[in-house]
This record gives C-alpha cells, structure tokens and sequence, in this order.
C-alpha cells in the first residue's frame, strides 16, 4: 500500500541550528499520527515543510506517491486541496462571522458561491456540536472551546483527505479538551481522511492517534501503535510521556 504521506531524510537548519536531522516517517491512509516532542525539537517545522509553507533543504516529502517537495505556486494547487489544518490558536478572523471563517476556503480558494458555502458550512458546525445560532456570532463571543470546534469546522469543510491538528487542545481545561478530542476522533472518522497531529498534551495524543512518533535531536528515535508506546523500551520516550525531569532528556534553564 502506497503510504498517504512520507518523508525520507527530511533536513532543515534555520543559521547555527540543525533542526530536523533526517526526518523519516511514513502515515498510512486512513490513519492518525501524532508526532510528540518537546518544545523547539521541529514538530511544527515538520508539518510546515509538508504543507510547503518551509522548504527542506535536504530530502523528500511524497503524498500519494508523488514528490511534492519542490512544488510551488500554481503547480501546488492541487495538493493544497488535499489538506485541511486546525491551527493551534484558531486563527480565526475577528472581522467575519463564524459561518464565513469556516467558509473561507470555499469562497477564496475555490470560488464557491457564497450561499452553497453557507450551506456547507452551517453542515459542518451541526458536526462538532454547534447550532445555526453560533454561525452568525463573531469569534469574539465564543469561548475558547468553541472557537477550537469552530477551526475544527473550517479544517473539514472541503471533506479533506489529509487533515493536520497543530497542539489542538492548547488553553483549554482538561474536560474540554477531552471533548475536543473526541471530535477530532469522530469528524477525522466521518471524512475518511488521515490525520496528522503535533502535541505535547499525552492525554491527546493517546486519544486521536492510531500510531505516534516522537521527535528528539532532529530525528524520529521511536514509532509505534500507541498501544505500545508504555513499552517502548527507549528511555527518551519513557521520561518524555511520564513527564520525568530525570532521565536523558535535559532542559536547558536559564541562570
């Protein structure tokens, strides 16, 4: 089977500093992934160079097969299409209310007619949990976890076949974010797509995720089902999902 997303040795450095050292991974279709790693260990620049947002500088990004690496502009268009994203702050428009955040995409990038993508995106509020009513209130008047669901919306809008969820449960309280959780779950599911997530949270991660991979020292040291990461049998990854200050993993403090 053809994997849905790979990367092979996938480099970046940013001046002095080495931050993705040979990236390998591979995410089968119809999977979730989650990549966990500590603060700065390139989690987000790894999904921003499948996104092409960053360009490696050495290596190869492949979705579907096919080498998207080096795709840019026009002839990245298509690929675009494949991709939905919950960003980590929401990243919602202040000036437009929530049924147009969630279609802006169809209006902007693919030309839909307003009241179609009105429709559409009406649909896909009902699917994490909100009424009509929030479609026409402004960002502003929700809550944190209703802003999250309403980036939820918006990320499966197009039905994606590739969704991304950078740290989706970030400021929000514990039972929140298992409700978040369980929607990322469940629409990830309903839209058939593979999912690709970055967080530091395990309680998430052990919930949305089918297999996970953790990042350290610019590099994939373990990836495995999530069932099997308590027997991982890497140090690393043990004092990371224990969340132990003893162990290899040392944290660089200020004086």
């Amino acid at each position: 089977m053809t994997a849905k997303i790979q990367l092979i040795g996938v480099k970046k450095r940013f001046g002095a500093k080495q931050v993705l050292d040979g990236v390998d991974l591979e995410i089968a279709p119809g999977t979730s992934l989650v990549i966990i790693g500590g603060s700065g260990t390139g989690k987000s620049v790894t999904i921003k160079s499948i996104l092409g947002i960053l360009a490696p500088d050495e290596g190869r990004i492949l979705v579907d097969g096919e080498d998207v690496t080096h795709l840019r502009g026009r002839t990245r268009e298509p690929l675009m299409r494949k991709f939905g994203m919950l960003f980590q702050g929401g990243a919602l428009f202040d000036s437009l209310p929530v049924w147009e955040n969630v279609a802006f995409g169809l209006i902007q990038g693919r030309g839909m007619a307003r009241a179609t993508a009105k429709d559409i995106a009406i649909s896909k509020l009902s699917k994490v949990g909100l009424s009509e009513y929030v479609a026409y209130l402004s960002p502003a008047e929700l809550s944190g976890g209703m802003q999250k669901r309403v980036g939820l919306a918006r990320a499966i809008a197009a039905d994606p076949e590739i969704i991304f969820f950078d740290e989706p449960t970030t400021g929000l309280d514990p039972i929140m974010a298992d409700v978040i959780n369980d929607l990322i779950v469940a629409t990830v599911k309903d839209v058939g797509a593979t999912a690709l997530s970055i967080t530091h949270d395990m309680a998430s991660a052990r919930k949305i995720s089918d297999n996970i991979a953790m990042l350290y020292g610019g590099r994939i040291i373990w990836q495995g089902p999530t069932d099997q990461i308590d027997h991982s049998g890497n140090p690393y990854v043990d004092q990371f999902i224990h969340g132990r200050a003893e162990g290899p993993i040392k944290m660089a403090v200020r004086k």
